[in-house]
């Protein structure tokens, strides 16, 4: 199985904005088992701007993009050394892939970014991508690492996506606000009514939260590809979804 595995930043990272050692040191080693059992893996991996923050001792999020890019340079740095680490400890080898908008929308780049990913794959590297957030601007940024994963995907024919977040999946209204919502396990079609349930940009499931969830399921789905939402805390419940076991998530059926 080709699986195509979305990290957020709220997974690999402690709510102080420090790495989440124990659960990226976990993520690994359920990566590398799932290889080792036969199984292709991609990561789309978030994290390079809260990194970069970090190792430059700036403690809020900036606004202007050039400080944000420059977060990106040295965070990037910084995320791809704790992967070859990791991952090295289980005889996997990683390889780096930083895209912007340009090279999924123009035609002969995006076929390059097939053919690397695929070669690499034959290889038995284990591909770890992340927009090039260091020179992407609003002309030609993807946007956000739901997006990218199901596009990454779509583009090397995954038979899986995997988004690891922060939340079990999709509720019938936000948990955080309602006790009563209830886990939506399946979705078997993509309708106005679930996308309701994302809340508008203004809301607590609004942009970087539910909405570009659903439309990364959407992209999936249309290329005949299932994807799963589930929560990141315990990296182990990608065995039970790759074995097709149940588990705690929200899975929209191809």
């Amino acid at each position: 199985m080709r699986i195509v595995v979305k990290v957020g930043t709220s997974t690999l990272a402690h709510k102080t904005g420090n790495l989440n050692i124990k659960r990226v040191e976990e993520l690994c080693k359920v990566l590398s088992d799932l290889k080792n059992a036969g199984h292709e893996i991609v990561l789309v991996s978030s994290g390079a701007i809260g990194m970069g923050l970090g190792k430059l001792s700036i403690s809020t999020r900036p606004e202007d993009i050039p400080t944000k890019q420059a977060a990106a340079a040295v965070g990037q740095c910084e995320l791809m050394y704790i992967y070859d680490k990791l991952f090295s400890e289980y005889n996997h080898t990683v390889a780096q892939i930083l895209l912007t908008g340009d090279d999924v929308k123009n035609e002969e780049r995006h076929l390059n970014f097939q053919n690397t990913v695929s070669r690499l794959l034959e290889l038995g590297a284990l591909p770890v991508i992340n927009e090039n957030d260091s020179i992407a601007t609003d002309e030609i940024v993807i946007g956000d690492n739901d997006t990218l994963g199901a596009i990454v995907a779509q583009s090397v024919e995954a038979d899986l996506v995997v988004i690891l977040t922060d939340i079990n999946g999709l509720y019938t209204s936000d948990p955080r606000h309602d006790t009563g919502a209830e886990l939506i396990s399946v979705v078997e079609k993509i309708d106005d009514s679930i996308m309701a349930l994302a809340g508008d940009s203004g809301s607590g499931l609004g942009t970087g939260g539910m909405k570009t969830k659903i439309s990364a399921a959407e992209i999936a789905v249309s290329a005949g590809i299932d994807l799963v939402i589930t929560n990141g805390q315990n990296p182990s419940v990608l065995y039970d979804i790759v074995d097709g076991k149940a588990f705690v998530g929200t899975k929209f059926k191809a």
